[in-house]
């Protein structure tokens, strides 16, 4: 049985949209990183999606590319986070804005 890739895009264009939404709509730190990687993974499959159709392999080596580089930016970002919460007990994107200057 063969989906075809229109699928696969609509359901990438849904997972964004899930992710964008959920980065401007929530104050969470950790919420706002989790909805990065959700659209960082729609991306991802929508470039699985292409390398497929197209029967090239390189959409898929970005792809790995992309994981990599994710895992660093989580890394680092919940190591602030962590130090934040450890300074603040809090983890709102609305009291880090006030630690300017």
């Amino acid at each position: 049985m063969n989906v075809p890739a229109a699928w696969y895009l609509i359901l990438a264009a849904g997972l964004f949209g899930i992710g964008a939404f959920g980065f401007l709509i929530r104050r969470s730190a950790l919420i706002m990183f989790m909805c990065i990687e959700l659209m960082l993974n729609a991306v991802n499959l929508t470039f699985v999606t292409f390398s497929r159709t197209l029967n090239d392999i390189s959409g898929q080596a970005i792809v790995f590319f992309v994981l990599v580089v994710a895992a660093a930016e989580v890394t680092v970002g919940l190591g602030i986070v962590v130090a934040v919460f450890r300074r603040r007990s809090s983890t709102s994107v609305d009291e880090l804005s006030e630690m300017k200057g």
